[in-house]
């Protein structure tokens, strides 16, 4: 795997956590401040479980599952690195997996902060965001083999 794919990698964990800390730091619990109007807000939670508070408070299990997705994606990583589109989609995989299983080691919960105003969806943070780009670029990149 080419070392400019770790470096992405780690960028893109760095911000995520930079991220993390500047909401934890600037606003407080279930503070909520609008960004955009209508459209997106940062608001302060703080998740122990996954989307929509699944299995709230099962630590370890995300944890597990999140250590052994990260170790099967690096193994993919390193052998399908010849197509340009996986390792894009399989280092945003990558990256948001590692930001969150982080927080959910060293603070037992994720840092979420992006509300988006306009519809009924769970907050998330720049993991997760990348973990849903990952998903997408991959499946397109499966669609465009067949």
């Amino acid at each position: 795997m080419p070392v400019i794919y770790v470096i992405i990698i780690g960028l893109l964990v760095g911000l995520d956590q930079l991220v993390k800390h500047w909401i934890v730091i600037s606003l407080g619990m279930g503070q909520s401040v609008q960004v955009i109007p209508g459209l997106l807000s940062l608001t302060r939670i703080n998740n122990t479980g996954a989307a929509w508070s699944i299995l709230s408070g099962h630590q370890m299990i995300f944890v597990v599952i999140a250590l052994a997705a990260s170790g099967l994606i690096a193994y993919f990583l390193v052998h399908y690195w010849e197509n340009v589109t996986y390792r894009i989609g399989l280092s945003l995989l990558l990256a948001g997996t590692i930001g969150n299983v982080i927080d959910r080691i060293f603070y037992g919960h994720v840092v979420d902060m992006f509300q988006l105003d306009f519809i009924n969806f769970p907050i998330f943070n720049c993991a997760d965001l990348f973990l849903t780009v990952g998903i997408i670029v991959l499946g397109l990149a499966i669609l465009r083999e067949r």
